[in-house]
């Protein structure tokens, strides 16, 4: 569990696969998070922080069905979201104005995550 704590942050995810985003969502929901999403296309991720006035924090895949998640990002870049990346690729695919954001491997490490999206909210 986090160090810190997610009560009734809002947290975006975006994971397009069903498992994983079932499994995260719940993880997150332990750490008392409220969950937006989760979404697993890009149009879906716009559109929802389009709709969202409120967005705490956000876990992205990289990769969505064969769209890269960056467009969502950059918009969450310019909301001053706090997020990080997950992807089962080399994170060289990572373009550079996003080297400052977490990049963590799948197999996703569940309670990593939880305890990482803490730290980048509160820190």
């Amino acid at each position: 569990m986090t160090d810190r704590t997610l009560n009734q942050c809002r947290i975006l995810v975006v994971e397009d696969e069903y498992l994983l985003a079932a499994e995260l969502c719940h993880e997150l929901a332990e750490a008392s998070a409220v969950i937006l999403g989760p979404v697993g296309s890009l149009a879906g991720a716009i559109d929802l922080i389009h709709a969202e006035e409120r967005i705490d924090g956000a876990v992205l895949d990289i990769n969505l069905r064969g769209e890269m998640v960056f467009p969502a990002a950059d918009l969450l870049t310019q909301r001053d979201v706090p997020m990080l990346f997950t992807t089962g690729y080399d994170p060289s695919i990572i373009p550079p104005r996003f080297a400052h954001v977490v990049c963590c491997g799948k197999p996703a490490d569940l309670d990593l995550i939880t305890s990482i999206m803490g730290r980048l909210i509160h820190d």
